[in-house]
């Protein structure tokens, strides 16, 4: 009996954290294209590939202003840092999952070849963390509440 008891237990027990890890590794996905693009801002492709997965009605929120960035607005801006940035990486260091939603702990490092913020960073490069919570419906991301740490890449590039 305790054996039979057990099995089930066990049985459950592996069928949930199957579930889990698929559920996270599904919501993973998801996100992947848009730090993808993040890291290869000039690429035609990757832009493509991140606005697939944003809604049409997706938002970037950065603070509280009320202003919010739209899917085109975004990957305009995203897709300038190109030149700037032509080494930018933003690496997805921790993604968790809870409800709709999926949060990133991110790293993003580049070296401007030119003025950045209005600051020359004279060859210098920088490496700041982010932290993104991506609400997902429908397999598609339709909001990303964002920051990022600019004022130490500021501080960084300064040479401060």
């Amino acid at each position: 009996m305790y054996t039979t008891v057990f099995s089930l237990l066990a049985a459950a027990t592996l069928m949930v954290c199957t579930a889990t890890m698929s559920a996270h590794a599904g919501a993973k996905s998801v996100v992947e294209p848009f730090y993808a693009f993040l890291s290869n801002p000039a690429s035609k492709v990757h832009a493509k590939a991140a606005r697939g997965v944003m809604a049409d009605n997706w938002v970037s929120i950065g603070d509280y202003s009320g202003k919010t960035k739209s899917p085109g607005a975004f990957v305009g801006q995203i897709g300038g840092f190109g030149n700037l940035i032509p080494d930018m990486n933003w690496e997805m260091i921790e993604v968790i999952e809870t409800g709709d939603k999926v949060i990133v702990r991110g790293r993003a490092t580049g070296t401007p070849q030119g003025s950045m913020f209005g600051i020359d960073g004279q060859g210098r490069g920088f490496d700041i963390m982010s932290i993104d919570i991506h609400t997902i419906k429908d397999g598609k991301i339709v909001d990303t509440h964002h920051v990022e740490d600019w004022a130490s890449a500021l501080r960084q590039l300064s040479g401060k």
